[in-house]
């Protein structure tokens, strides 16, 4: 059995011939392995395609999960230099705007002009763009996506793969680009006082991020994720989490599910009260259930109240455990969370959240030579 094999059986609540390995790299982590240009990882699409596929090798996993993909193929011609400076690079754009990019560290861009944040008032949903153009990584920082190079990603890993391990994509969810759009304070403050507009503007992102979805599931692909980090308990109330959230992100859910993909959620923090209603989206799965003190989440726990709704991609916390823990406690931790996830299937071995950008390489290593020990079924 392949690793491709592996993670669809796992996902299909089918049993592999072990436990799956797959993690999600945050960028720091990766800059850090690769020893790399920040500036061309983050901007070149062979390089990033590169360099995901030397993580996968060095670490053993079982699939990708293309984090990024829409790169502008002509980027450098927008580019009036490239800075190196003693923790990154600084890239000089034409039009005036500068971007930073840490040697361990997402990306910070600074605009020539700063962009006001809008106020629920100044919007009007109906002439929000149709057609989903970049990802809001974070405050300040966008990925844009170019309409001629879109998609292609998927196709060349998966080829250059040799079509042996399980490719990912991912997407972002509603909520992120609602809060992207107001600034966190200000939308969640408009989902108080003006809830019904906010439903109209999380509808026209969601019918924008659909059809994206859509044109993923397209290509040679197993599973989607959707990326919603501020659905926890930290930003949002259970109730508020069912009007705001569900709703939406059931509609992407649904869609990718009819196309024959795998859809799993990721949330990270405290979702302790609210895994029940997650499970109601029609997601394949979840990933982080962040352990405390991150999260709130107990593996037994979690793996008795979702069943077979959904398989469980985590838990293993990425700072308490991988960053600070000796690789004999980094082993025995994934061993009790393999005891715990494997039986009945529907379990990826995986870090709850991103693997931080200083967790010891030796640390990630080992969670292979744990499954392997382990893992087997």
């Amino acid at each position: 059995m392949n690793s491709r094999e592996r993670i669809i059986k796992t996902m299909n609540f089918e049993e592999p011939d072990r436990v799956p390995l797959m993690c999600q790299f945050s960028i720091g982590f990766m800059l850090k392995q690769l020893k790399i240009s920040p500036a061309e990882f983050w901007f070149d699409h062979k390089t990033f395609i590169d360099g995901l596929i030397e993580l996968r090798s060095i670490f053993k996993f079982d699939g990708i999960l293309v984090s990024l993909h829409g790169h502008n193929l002509n980027w450098r011609k927008n580019v009036l230099r490239i800075a190196k400076e003693s923790k990154g690079e600084r890239v000089f754009w034409s039009n005036g705007d500068e971007t930073f990019c840490p040697d361990n560290d997402l990306p910070y861009h600074i605009p020539k002009e700063k962009n006001q944040k809008l106020n629920i008032e100044d919007i009007n949903p109906d002439k929000l763009p149709e057609e989903i153009d970049y990802i809001p990584v974070s405050q300040g920082l966008y990925f844009h996506l170019d309409k001629d190079n879109l998609l292609s990603i998927f196709n060349e890993i998966f080829d250059k793969t040799e079509q042996q391990y399980s490719i990912h994509g991912e997407i972002t969810s509603p909520l992120d680009y609602f809060m992207d759009l107001l600034g966190h304070e200000s939308s969640l403050l408009a989902l108080i006082d003006e809830p019904e507009k906010c439903k109209d503007i999380l509808q026209k992102y969601t019918d924008g991020i659909k059809n994206l979805a859509l044109k993923i599931c397209e290509q040679n692909i197993d599973a989607i994720k959707i990326s919603s980090p501020y659905a926890g308990a930290g930003f949002l109330s259970r109730s508020f989490y069912k009007e705001f959230v569900l709703p939406y992100e059931t509609q992407i859910a649904k869609a990718i599910r009819e196309k024959g993909k795998h859809v799993y959620i990721h949330t990270c923090g405290s979702i302790g009260d609210r895994l029940e209603l997650i499970a109601e989206s029609d997601t394949s799965g979840l990933e982080c259930l962040d352990p405390p003190p991150i999260g709130d989440c107990d593996l037994e726990d979690a793996k008795k109240r979702l069943g077979k709704r959904c398989f469980i991609k985590g838990n293993i916390d990425s700072v308490n455990t991988l960053l600070k823990k000796s690789i004999q406690e980094v082993k025995e931790d994934a061993r009790k969370r393999i005891e715990i996830g494997k039986p009945g299937g529907g379990f990826i071995l995986s870090t709850a959240c991103s693997i931080a950008p200083y967790v010891p390489r030796e640390n990630i290593l080992a969670l292979y030579d744990t499954v392997e020990e382990y893992g087997w079924y």
